[in-house]
């Protein structure tokens, strides 16, 4: 609407209509025709820009493509975060207690009380008439779950058991070549085995998965509950593929050979063999 003195105000003027008519040079035909005002423009661009941001966040906060923006931590910096928070705060508690010794060490010398102190419990309490019959209760639960097979980590039945863990066939996990033994003298309870990249990394006997974890220190783990109190540890991969609760047969793919975690100095698999909480060398059992 006009105003009196001939000038137009600026909501008329984006309220005006105008028309885009687009014709084909050669036949001066009408191919397409639009009638909009600059409030129609202006309203049509703010969606597509607010659709744009929208697909743009989703992706940066979705999506890997976040640790490409400078400054933004990956993965594997985020876990080292949260460690070290972890440890600092151990830390800063292990001081605290050790600051709070001291000045009551110096308030005891000086013949005054305590302010503060860490209760130890009543040691004058005797735990030597302590009864550890096993109660009703307590035998009916293991017998809920030693009968279940979900939980019952035995993986053969008791009259396949095998007495002796020399008699069975280990299969071997990859085939590769061993870069380092065993030796418990220096904290190395298993073996590293190079293998090709993507190598599968196979169960060396029928199990089920006990852990199937990330550590800082050994990166992607993996560990398989078998007969006879025995225990194969499979780390460093790449990427596991069982979880667990997950029964596996020997020789089946559980996870991919990688070099994942800080202990590592190149793509390899690192396997352990647990035999009753005693680690064994996996070369007297596997040939690699």
């Amino acid at each position: 609407m006009a105003k009196k003195d001939g000038k137009t105000g600026f909501m008329d003027k984006i309220k005006s209509m105008y028309r885009l008519s687009i014709y084909r040079d050669e036949t001066y035909e009408e191919v397409l025709n639009l009638r909009l005002s600059r409030l129609n423009v202006f309203a049509v661009g703010g969606i597509l820009m607010l659709v744009f941001l929208a697909i743009v966040v989703s992706i940066i906060v979705y999506t890997p493509v976040r640790e490409f923006i400078p400054g933004y931590p990956d993965e594997n910096t985020l876990r080292a975060i949260h460690q070290n928070a972890l440890k600092t705060d151990s830390l800063i508690m292990e001081i605290t207690r050790r600051d709070r010794y001291f000045e009551n060490m110096k308030l005891i010398i000086s013949g005054k009380e305590p302010k503060e102190y860490e209760y130890q419990g009543d040691t004058n309490k005797r735990y030597d008439e302590l009864d550890f019959t096993p109660s009703a209760e307590d035998s009916v639960l293991r017998q809920m779950f030693e009968g279940n097979p979900e939980t019952d980590l035995s993986v053969m039945a008791p009259k396949s058991t095998i007495g002796s863990i020399s008699q069975l066939h280990f299969f071997p996990p990859v085939k590769g070549i061993v870069t380092n033994s065993f030796n418990s003298l220096l904290n190395h309870y298993g073996t590293d085995i190079v293998s090709g990249a993507n190598e599968v990394v196979k169960s060396t006997l029928d199990g089920s998965i006990i852990m199937a974890t990330w550590t800082l220190e050994t990166g992607w783990n993996i560990q398989v509950q078998h007969s006879n109190d025995l225990i194969s540890i499979y780390k460093h991969n790449a990427e596991l593929l069982k979880r667990v609760g997950d029964y596996v047969r020997a020789g089946e793919p559980i996870a991919i050979i990688g070099n994942s975690g800080e202990l590592t100095s190149g793509p390899h698999l690192h396997i352990e063999l647990w035999y009753k909480g005693v680690p064994l060398n996996p070369e007297d059992y596997i040939s690699f």
